[in-house]
């Protein structure tokens, strides 16, 4: 293989990867366990380390570097509009926004669309949205709807998203939580239809589990959500953050199942791995509910995301990356399933969002990702036995297989 190291024969830093490690413990708030490496730039689906050294990046930043790193025409975008205007609030107008908004709304097939910042921030906005349309539109006693989740969920970290989630240490601490939550088993629909009463105002459900480990529910299981939803008038909201811009190989994971929700959430790769940007795009049903002064964020719709945006979303589809995560995709999991290694479970996954799940005797999945990290592959671990995949959707079959190569190295040294 042609070595890609662009940046072989840098001088290394004075510093030392520790130093900044260092520095970070003892500066910063200890949220985060990060793996020992320290990137300091990267291009496409590589990174490279302070001292030069070159990772395949299997991450994407938790899929908020759909596009790869450093695209260079989102690059240009950024800069080009940072240089004219960057944020004036919502209190103007601005030229840039009109046109983003159009342009998801024809992407999704919804009506109307709500920008904000990050994912768990149009997460709470569409939970506001569908409690107000409960009690608006669908006339539930104040202060008694429902929204019914799935266990296993992750839909950010906000005090009212963590209260609902079944993760025990999302939860530690941060109590008392909001009421009006309802859990439910993934993938069954049947449970789904069970637990909707007369004040059930939404179902809120990910396509495909990411945080829970890339859980990929039967085929078919969202269009009967849909009907459910449908028949006892539930709206249905697909939280789209990681799944969504083509990472399953559609541009929703929805678009699986022929499925066109009554609301979307997206984030992420939305900003192009170059800014942060989140959405809530619903139909005019949903969005009916809003007035002005019922909802707000001074950043969202800045003309700088905007643009960013409307470039991510005119790459993704003029580059073919979503036809790319469906076609690489489905090798990468078979070539991950042709590995011969005691230490596997299961390979699991749709597109290029995929996971090894190892078995419990193994020892735990964070010492594979550090042994993949010395081979050049940086990976990260989930829920213990868990390696999470999702590399950029520009990767190509050599760097695919590449990285099975070091799989099938670190597993099979076990």
């Amino acid at each position: 293989m042609k070595n890609r190291n662009l940046h072989a024969g840098k001088p290394a830093p004075a510093e030392s990867s520790a130093t900044y490690i260092d520095a970070e413990k003892t500066f910063g708030a200890r949220n985060y366990n990060p793996l020992p490496v320290v990137v300091s730039h990267g291009e496409g689906a590589w990174l490279w380390d302070i001292h030069g050294r070159r990772f395949l990046d299997m991450m994407s930043a938790y899929s908020a570097v759909s596009h790869g790193h450093a695209h260079p025409r989102i690059v240009t975008a950024l800069v080009a509009q940072a240089q004219q205007l960057g944020v004036t609030s919502r209190a103007f107008h601005n030229d840039k926004l009109p046109l983003f908004l159009k342009r998801l709304t024809e992407v999704t097939g919804l009506a109307r669309a709500l920008p904000a910042n990050g994912g768990a921030e149009s997460g709470e906005t569409a939970l506001k949205a569908v409690r107000k349309w409960g009690y608006k539109v669908k006339h539930i006693p104040d202060g008694q709807a429902e929204v019914i989740v799935c266990t296993g969920n992750f839909h950010g970290r906000s005090i009212t998203i963590v209260g609902f989630s079944s993760e025990a240490q999302y939860r530690d601490g941060f109590g008392p939580f909001a009421p009006g939550f309802k859990a439910i088993p993934f993938a069954d629909p049947v449970a789904l239809e069970a637990a909707i009463t007369p004040n059930t105002a939404a179902f809120l459900v990910e396509p495909v589990q990411g945080e829970a480990g890339m859980i990929v529910p039967p085929a078919g299981y969202l269009a009967e959500c849909a009907r459910i939803c449908r028949k006892h008038r539930v709206l249905m909201i697909c939280d789209e953050i990681q799944t969504g811009m083509g990472r399953t190989g559609r541009f929703l994971a929805c678009e699986h199942d022929g499925v066109v929700p009554d609301g979307v959430i997206l984030g992420k790769a939305l900003g192009g791995g170059v800014f942060p940007l989140s959405a809530f795009v619903a139909t005019e049903d949903v969005m009916q509910v809003f007035s002005p002064g019922d909802h707000g964020s001074t950043f969202g719709g800045n003309p700088l995301a905007c643009a960013v945006a409307r470039m991510a979303l005119k790459v993704l589809i003029d580059e073919g990356m979503i036809e790319n995560a469906e076609k690489q995709g489905a090798y990468f999991k078979a070539r991950l399933e042709g590995i011969r290694s005691d230490l596997v479970r299961e390979v699991r996954g749709r597109g290029l969002m995929l996971a090894v799940e190892l078995r419990e005797d193994a020892g735990g999945a964070r010492q594979y990702c550090e042994r993949l990290r010395d081979r050049g592959l940086l990976a990260k671990d989930t829920h213990d036995h868990t390696i999470r995949i999702a590399p950029p959707l520009p990767i190509t079959r050599s760097d695919v297989d590449w990285a099975c190569d070091a799989f099938a190295e670190v597993l099979a040294t076990g």
